[in-house]
């Protein structure tokens, strides 16, 4: 699993399991179309402010602005050697721990989880 993978599941806790869960298979009901139909498994989004926000902790970190309080805020080593791995997950490979480094993961690991499920307010998108 990767440092993407373990914050996304420290945010969104038991959702990110049930949205890894194949699709179900269904019967139409129509005798002339015997074959299983795929339903698309529903996607909950989850609020990612609201979620942070209610972690203990939440108050005395600025986990809104910084890659490093983010990651003490979940649980997830905030070490150079992660935030290099996380950076080389989300398309970063010459990471080097930099303050505009950092500013850039922060608001890529927003952005993918966006995409991954998650309600992220429009600021820390930018």
């Amino acid at each position: 699993m990767g440092i993407f993978s373990s914050i996304k599941d420290a945010i969104f806790g038991k959702q990110a399991k049930a949205q890894d869960a194949p699709p179900v298979e269904t019967k139409t009901g129509n005798a002339w179309a015997d074959a299983p139909v795929t339903q698309p498994k529903a996607t909950p989004v989850v609020d990612v402010e609201n979620s942070l926000d209610s972690m203990p902790g939440a108050d005395r970190l600025n986990w809104r602005t910084s890659i490093v309080d983010l990651m003490k805020l979940i649980g997830v080593d905030s070490s150079y050697e992660n935030r290099k791995a996380l950076a080389h997950e989300l398309g970063r490979p010459d990471y080097s721990g930099s303050a505009e480094d950092n500013v850039w993961l922060h608001k890529r690991t927003m952005r993918e989880l966006s995409a991954n499920g998650g309600k992220v307010p429009a600021e820390f998108l930018d």
